[in-house]
């Protein structure tokens, strides 16, 4: 007996899909073994056979070492449809597996994605391919996605997890942030611009602390662009949320200067002990530096890796008068040493 064009069918698979004949036909004669034997005793050895041709039989093992054809005259039926079934799935798990391929090579990229519905407290997205919850721990707060609506989408990771890969993608991740960077700022990719450090609040406030590595180039301008064309791009796709960009420094009093900004520093007193820094800042940049809810400055310790305490100069001059004079010249000399 032989299925029609079954050697045509397993070419075009192999062809378009990428499924090796031999292991289909492996495949396919294991299913077609348990479908038989269904149909004999339990003490008869059976065996089914089935060809790249389409040619199949089903065979009996005799005393002597023969074998018998035993083929039942309704076995082409089930013969097709074992085939089918088999080939089905076999396309189906190489599409689940060339779906996972294509997506975890864009892990720690940003992907593109179209906005299908409100889902579970987050959005259901739709990657191509794919249809993945963003859900709410990884969504910008406050920000509401309409239907059919594209959004930009960091992959976090993609992992494989039986029957379908487990894919994260997120709006809040740092990130998102960089590859935002990359994508505007060229010189980025070009590896004249660095970019050290991130620290996110999402929604609110990022900074991004950024170095060049060519004199001639300077970071914090190339990355904001001319009249801000740059920056703005990348903020268009963070809605509400703020973005600082800062001159990385391995200096600490340089970076901690830095990253403090838009507030104006005095002076900073560093201790490398403690890995803690003291920066006096005039009294109406106060409320600026350390922003809203402590939000800049807690930002910048978290950018520059340094505990950081900040005072108005008129503070910090009400607190030098009040020394004895030996510990006023030891604080004169720490400042100078600085």
């Amino acid at each position: 007996m032989k299925i029609e064009k079954f050697h045509e069918m397993l070419e075009e698979i192999q062809r378009e899909r990428h499924i090796q004949k031999e292991a289909l036909l492996e495949a396919i004669q294991a299913a077609l073994i348990l479908a038989v034997k269904k149909l004999f005793k339990p003490e008869e050895e059976i065996e089914a056979r089935i060809s790249e041709s389409g040619e199949f039989g089903v065979f009996k093992k005799l005393p002597d070492g023969e074998e018998k054809d035993v083929t039942p005259k309704d076995f082409g039926r089930l013969a097709a449809q074992t085939a089918k079934q088999v080939i089905i799935q076999r396309i189906r798990e190489a599409e689940k597996e060339e779906i996972y391929e294509e997506i975890a090579r864009k892990q720690g990229e940003i992907i593109n994605g179209i906005v299908q519905r409100r889902e579970y407290g987050g959005y259901l997205v739709n990657l191509g391919r794919l249809e993945i919850v963003l859900p709410a721990a990884e969504m910008i707060p406050g920000e509401i996605l309409k239907d059919r609506e594209h959004v930009k989408l960091y992959l976090v990771e993609v992992k494989k997890t039986g029957k379908t890969p487990l894919v994260i993608i997120s709006r809040a991740h740092p990130g998102l942030i960089r590859k935002l960077f990359e994508m505007e700022v060229p010189e980025i990719k070009e590896g004249i611009l660095e970019i050290k450090a991130i620290v996110r609040e999402p929604g609110r406030r990022s900074k991004v602390a950024v170095f060049s590595h060519d004199k001639n180039i300077g970071a914090v301008g190339t990355c904001v662009g001319h009249l801000g064309a740059r920056i703005q791009n990348i903020v268009r796709e963070l809605g509400p949320e703020r973005v600082d960009i800062v001159e990385w420094s391995e200096d600490p009093v340089v970076f901690i200067t830095h990253a403090l900004s838009p507030a104006k520093v005095n002076s900073v007193e560093i201790n490398e002990k403690a890995k803690a820094a003291r920066v006096i800042v005039p009294e109406k940049e106060l409320s600026l530096a350390i922003g809203k809810e402590g939000q800049n400055v807690r930002l910048a310790v978290k950018l520059t890796g340094w505990k950081i305490d900040i005072v108005s100069d008129a503070a910090a001059t009400k607190e030098t008068e009040g020394k004895p004079e030996a510990e006023k010249d030891d604080s004169t000399k720490e400042n100078n040493n600085q």
